[in-house]
C-alpha cells in the first residue's frame, strides 16, 4: 500500500481550509466531520470488504457509510491529539452514532486499542480518481435475529415502497435493513428525516452508499 504521505507530498505544506460536512460526508478535499471512531479486527481479517479486496487488520485502512472506496482520510483523536491517515476500503461502522471503523492498525497508531472508540475528527485528504459514482439508502437497523430484521423491512416496504436485507457476515452476522435507493446523497438524507420524523423503530436512520448499484 502506498502511504497517504507519499500521495500527498506535493501539497504537504499547505494549510487546508476547514470545510464543515453536510449530515453525511462527501469526497471534497478539505472537508470534515467529528464523531466517534471504532475499531474491528477479527472475525473480518482475511475476509473480503465490501470493496471487494480482503481486509487486513494491519494495514492502514477504515470503513466508512459514504465515502467512496480509495478516499484517504486523516484522522485526529481529539482525546490525545494523536492522527492517523487511513483509505476507506469498507463499509461501516453500521452503529448509529459513530462515524468510521478503523483497521487494529490505525487504532493502534493512535492510542484507541484498549478504550475502543474515541471521539475523532476526520478529514478528506485524497479523492479517487475519477470520482465513484453511487446511490444511496438509509438504514433504520441492524439485528443479530433475521425475524426481527425482517419484521422492521417488511413495515418499511409498506411505508416506503423500497426496503430490502443486506447481511454482514461475523460471529453472528448481523442483517442489516436498507430503505430505498437513491441517486445523491441529498435525497437520501431527506428521507432519513422523513423516517426519523415518523419515529418507532426507526428514529435513528442514517445514510449509506450503496455500491456497485
Amino acid at each position: 500500500m502506498i502511504a497517504a504521505g507519499v500521495l500527498l507530498s506535493g501539497c504537504a505544506k499547505k494549510r487546508r481550509a476547514q470545510v464543515p460536512l453536510p449530515p453525511t460526508i462527501a469526497p471534497v478535499i478539505g472537508a470534515t466531520e467529528t464523531g466517534i471512531a471504532s475499531w474491528y479486527g477479527y472475525p473480518y481479517h482475511g475476509r473480503a470488504a465490501a470493496s471487494g479486496e480482503i481486509y487486513d487488520m494491519e494495514k492502514l485502512t477504515a470503513a466508512h457509510r459514504t465515502l467512496p472506496f480509495n478516499t484517504w482520510v486523516r484522522v485526529y483523536n481529539l482525546d490525545n491529539s494523536k492522527t492517523v491517515d487511513v483509505r476507506v476500503n469498507d463499509r461501516g461502522p453500521f452503529v448509529d452514532g459513530r462515524i468510521i471503523d478503523l483497521s487494529h492498525a490505525a487504532a493502534r497508531d493512535i492510542a484507541m486499542i484498549g478504550p475502543g472508540t474515541a471521539r475523532v475528527r476526520l478529514e478528506v485528504i485524497e479523492a479517487p480518481v475519477p470520482p465513484a459514482s453511487g446511490r444511496f439508502a438509509v438504514q433504520v437497523g441492524a439485528f443479530r435475529e433475521r425475524d426481527n430484521a425482517e419484521r422492521v423491512c417488511g413495515d418499511m416496504k409498506k411505508r416506503f415502497g423500497s426496503a430490502r436485507l443486506v447481511q454482514r457476515d461475523g460471529k453472528p452476522s448481523l442483517w442489516r435493513v436498507l430503505v430505498g435507493s437513491e441517486p445523491s446523497q441529498d435525497s437520501a438524507a431527506a428521507l432519513a428525516q422523513r423516517i426519523r420524523k415518523e419515529g418507532g423503530e426507526s428514529r435513528q436512520a442514517f445514510v449509506v452508499r450503496i455500491d456497485g448499484d
